[in-house]
């Protein structure tokens, strides 16, 4: 009947039926059963209640099935609101260290991503610095044991077991770069760089270090030209041009956001690369751009910063366009610090605006604060 019900989305159906069978914790393990059967048909909007009401069922238990419960409930949540992110993640980090010792590694990585997509740094190395210390215990005892049981926990892994000991290097070199201490960052990346220690050979493997001497290498023009050394920007913009993965328009929007950048720090002239690379710079259609699930906040950052460079040159028709969009998207995304610098860039810049673009900026902040009235109940007497 359950599975009927997915099948037709009757959510509050689901709903009642599941409050009834919980009545009695002994259909507990059947539901969760359930639940994780429906979770790999992507069924996320049914699969939730089901994984809720499991975990209030067993909330006094200290189990790893409850654990796993607050893992798939974590990863359903997670979406393009950062506040709702960040309330995920504090309630699911309490769960990580009942996970399964493998599990923990893939959970440790999700919690890493969505901080740094919160820009929560200190999180960030604190979830890096615990992946690699578990991942490099569990891969000593993987290639000393050499037993089929290790080869299958490691099955369980969503990546090879070494990606987890080099990602958190990646992730600390992220940590830095936020920090602005640059050489810290190369010395991580040069960490990740050198993967000679990496006992496996097969194809997945090998992808993987490909992959990461790729990043490594671009990294190291990055964080050498953040740090003021300009004449990497033609080597760095040769490796764009040349990246393998030059075809993911997100990818692409990370990397000429660290030349945009390094620009305004360093007030360098890139018009020419960016007209090099201007179908990239064309930034999505706000609809377009929250189709995913989890949505990064590059584009509202890069918006910013060529908004930034453009008005600081005297662009100002280009300038203002980025710095609506820039607003619009950060607004959407919760991103209150790029949201507070795109107030500030604009009224900084307002007198250079004409007047349809001042009309577009404030009507739309008039909006945000209608429906954030509308939203907390505020008193609202302006007619």
């Amino acid at each position: 009947f359950l599975h009927r019900c997915v099948e037709l989305n009757k959510l509050d159906t689901i709903r009642k039926v599941v409050g009834v069978i919980m009545d009695n914790p002994l259909y507990s393990s059947k539901l969760f059963e359930i639940a994780e059967t429906l979770f790999t048909q992507g069924r996320h909007d049914a699969v939730l209640l089901l994984y809720e009401n499991v975990a209030e069922t067993e909330k006094y238990q200290h189990s790893e099935r409850l654990a796993i419960c607050h893992y798939r409930i974590f990863k359903i949540q997670i979406g393009d609101d950062q506040r709702q992110n960040v309330r995920a993640a504090a309630i699911f980090e309490a769960f990580v260290e009942r996970l399964d010792e493998i599990d923990q590694l893939d959970a440790l990585k999700d919690l890493a991503n969505v901080y740094r997509s919160l820009r929560n740094w200190d999180k960030v190395d604190e979830m890096a610095k615990k992946m690699r210390a578990k991942a490099k215990v569990q891969y000593s005892m993987k290639h000393q044991q050499k037993s089929r049981e290790g080869d299958e926990s490691s099955k369980k892994l969503s990546r090879p077991m070494f990606v987890y000991i080099t990602y958190a290097d990646l992730l600390c070199a992220s940590v830095c770069e936020a920090q602005g201490d640059y050489q810290q960052a190369l010395q991580y990346t040069y960490a990740y760089a050198n993967l000679d220690w990496v006992k496996e050979t097969d194809a997945d493997a090998k992808h993987w270090i490909d992959l990461f001497q790729n990043w490594a290498e671009g990294n190291t023009y990055v964080y050498k030209l953040l740090s003021g050394d300009i004449s990497v920007l033609p080597d760095y913009v040769d490796y764009i041009r040349t990246s393998p993965d030059k075809s993911s328009e997100k990818e692409m929007v990370a990397k000429l956001m660290n030349i945009v950048m390094a620009a305004n720090q360093y007030q360098i002239y890139v018009d020419d690369v960016l007209l090099q690379f201007e179908e990239c710079a064309q930034l999505p259609e706000s609809n377009d751009m929250y189709t995913q699930q989890v949505v990064p906040d590059q584009y509202a950052r890069f918006g910013y910063e060529l908004a930034y460079y453009y008005l600081n040159r005297g662009m100002h028709s280009d300038g203002f366009k980025y710095l609506i969009y820039a607003t619009k998207s950060s607004n959407t995304l919760n991103n209150v610090t790029c949201f507070k610098n795109c107030l500030g860039l604009f009224v900084h810049f307002r007198a250079y605006a004409i007047p349809e673009t001042q009309a577009e900026f404030y009507n739309f902040i008039e909006k945000v604060w209608l429906e954030n009235v509308e939203k907390n109940g505020t008193v609202n007497r302006c007619e």
